[in-house]
């Protein structure tokens, strides 16, 4: 065997130095995916904050308490009133969307399962869905919507919308009574 090159090595190498680069290239393009950047205005634009569009209780046999609704190109709260202010609905709160980054912040909920969060600009109320196939299989959650409400988070349920005021700061167990299991033994 020679160390000098052949003819027929001189004109292979040139080919077999050309599928070595081009292979490179194409697995390199095909694996680099840690050096792509992503611009937060792009993410802004691919959440559908509609999701939020609707009114929500805190129980499945409550009617509404809160009201999120699209109103002059923003996205706004509103809670339910008592009977004694003459209004359905309070004057509307901004809201504004939240990145999945800050999700640890109000859940504990992995964000990859999250696809969209709005808030308050307080944050006293923070509202995220959950992605409905995660939500379909964690046996903790019984609804997509998460509820962080003053330090303090829940699912919270979609209801429809409805024009009835409730005193929500009733005593709700004003009406029971309670018998003592001790009497008449």
């Amino acid at each position: 065997m020679s160390l000098c090159p052949t003819i027929f090595d001189k004109k292979l190498m040139p080919l077999m130095a050309a599928v070595a680069a081009s292979s490179m290239l194409l697995l390199t393009a095909c694996n680099d995916s840690s050096n792509t950047q992503v611009d937060d205005n792009d993410i802004e634009t691919a959440v559908d904050l509609s999701v939020f569009e609707g009114c929500y209780t805190v129980s499945h046999d409550e009617p509404a308490q809160i009201k999120v609704s699209q109103q002059d190109g923003a996205w706004v709260m509103q809670m339910k009133e008592p009977a004694t202010s003459g209004r359905v609905w309070d004057s509307p709160e901004p809201l504004e969307m939240i990145a999945n980054s800050d999700i640890p912040t109000y859940f504990s909920i992995d964000p990859d399962n999250v696809d969209a969060v709005i808030g308050r600009p307080d944050r006293v109320l923070v509202l995220a869905h959950v992605k409905p196939v995660y939500a379909n299989i964690d046996p903790l959650l019984d609804s997509e919507y998460l509820s962080y409400i003053y330090r303090g988070a829940n699912t919270i349920y979609r209801v429809e919308c409805d024009d009835v005021n409730t005193d929500i700061l009733a005593n709700p167990h004003a009406n029971i009574i309670i018998d003592n299991v001790n009497e008449g033994h």
